[in-house]
């Protein structure tokens, strides 16, 4: 990652040739004089490209004190390399370093020290503080030396120290997930009748989550790591996915129910059918021997019409009139079976097993990148200094 910055860059130094005696205690040139006295060779390690201002003159000013001691300042706009490592995106933290020194004079030539110390060397106006994605929240300076093939060099380096703001992540990214996230659990209280507003529901959600996840990248350097925010987005996509799958669930057992109760009504029917079949000739026989009996007692009734009536045949006539045909009903049919309706015992645990463990997601989430150091350091030297500015 790269960073820019404007700087006025101040190098103070003494030149015993330049000393001089007069009423004029400070001695103050043109910019023109820098190339005719000697000035340190300084430049920016890990600089990708600096500018000098030179609107509407150069912008340099130059001093000499009458022991010798020039002050050289100018104003610098400076491209600088800052390595980030985004494990923690968006709750990162950074120190991102400005390194210089001398290009071409070794230790034993010239020697680098910060004029005020390590605290007040390096000055931040406050309107300077706050940027668009970032709160710069200190400076710190440290000095090393390393060595080369031509000899040692004295490095000097500040190390800005920027905290990223979680505003627009907040707005952009985790508030559109997290109520995605609700906006899927929804479906755990709808009819598990009403298949294509579940269906709906459920591919509606995954492809919300899946274009957050890509819009959340594009603002990301290309890493090989997860950061935290893909972290959240993994599990809030889980979370949305198993949503979807609860419902292919549900769908399954409800018509796996289903057909269980129409094969154990069709048994039913046939059952039924069968002890039918079994009692209609009995109850054939029953009749037509009913009917035999009715036949023979008409008879016996019509010769004995003519003759004087017996008590015996006035009591066959009167058995032969009250005589008649049995009809048995034909069997109920079987029963339908009755409607699956109702809640699934699937839908009643999710409605308070998958809200109850992403609330529970998200208190680990937050409390654990939130109450962590998530500033990162690249440099020992720098971590050592941090730590001696803290327990002062």
């Amino acid at each position: 990652m790269e960073y820019t910055m404007d700087v006025f860059f101040r190098q103070t130094w003494t030149d015993e040739r330049l000393k001089f005696s007069g009423p004029t205690e400070i001695l103050r040139l043109n910019n023109l004089m820098v190339s005719k006295i000697w000035t340190p060779d300084t430049f920016f390690r890990n600089g990708k490209k600096s500018i000098a201002h030179n609107m509407t003159t150069p912008n340099k000013l130059f001093r000499i004190m009458q022991n010798g001691t020039i002050l050289y300042t100018m104003r610098l706009t400076i491209n600088a390399d800052c390595p980030m490592r985004l494990v923690n995106f968006p709750m990162d933290g950074h120190a991102c370093p400005l390194k210089f020194g001398s290009y071409a004079y070794p230790k034993s030539e010239i020697i680098y020290t910060w004029k005020k110390g390590p605290l007040h060397s390096v000055e931040v106006p406050q309107e300077s503080s706050s940027l668009l994605q970032y709160d710069l929240i200190g400076q710190t300076v440290s000095s090393e030396t390393i060595k080369s093939n031509t000899g040692e060099y004295v490095i000097m380096t500040v190390y800005f120290h920027l905290q990223r703001k979680m505003g627009y992540f907040m707005i952009q990214i985790y508030t559109p997930c997290i109520m995605t996230v609700i906006l899927s659990q929804v479906s755990f209280w709808i009819n598990k009748e009403s298949v294509p507003a579940r269906t709906v529901f459920g591919i509606t959600t995954v492809l919300t989550m899946t274009t957050l996840s890509i819009s959340a990248r594009h603002s990301l350097p290309k890493v090989s790591y997860a950061t935290a925010m893909d972290w959240f987005i993994a599990v809030c996509f889980a979370f949305v996915f198993s949503a979807l799958i609860e419902f292919a669930a549900v769908n399954y057992f409800t018509n796996l129910q289903t057909q269980r109760a129409m094969r154990k009504a069709a048994r039913a029917a046939a059952l039924a059918a069968a002890l039918s079949a079994a009692t209609v000739p009995a109850e054939d026989e029953i009749v037509s021997h009913s009917d035999s009996n009715c036949n023979l007692k008409k008879r016996i009734n019509s010769i004995t019409s003519q003759a004087d009536q017996s008590p015996e045949t006035s009591i066959i006539s009167n058995s032969a009139s009250q005589c008649q045909t049995v009809s048995v009903p034909p069997p109920a049919p079987p029963p339908p079976p009755p409607p699956i309706g109702g809640t699934s015992k699937i839908d009643q645990y999710s409605r308070i097993l998958f809200p109850v463990a992403f609330a529970g997601f998200n208190l680990v989430y937050w409390v654990v990148y939130l109450s962590k150091d998530t500033m990162e350091f690249f440099e020992p030297t720098a971590m050592h200094l941090r730590n001696d500015h803290q327990s002062n």
